[in-house]
C-alpha cells in the first residue's frame, strides 16, 4: 500500500528544477549559436 506521507522531496524536486533550468539554458545558447553560424557561413 502506498506510504502515507504528505511532503514532497524538496531537496529532489530543487535539484530536479535546477538541472531542468541548466539544460533549458545551455540549450537556447546553443540554438542560438548554430543559427549564427549558419548566417555566417551558409548566407
Amino acid at each position: 500500500m502506498a506510504d502515507k506521507k504528505s511532503a514532497m522531496d524538496y531537496p529532489e524536486h530543487e535539484k530536479t528544477y535546477n538541472f531542468f533550468l541548466g539544460m533549458t539554458k545551455y540549450g537556447t545558447i546553443a540554438v542560438l549559436l548554430v543559427l549564427v553560424l549558419m548566417a555566417l557561413f551558409l548566407v
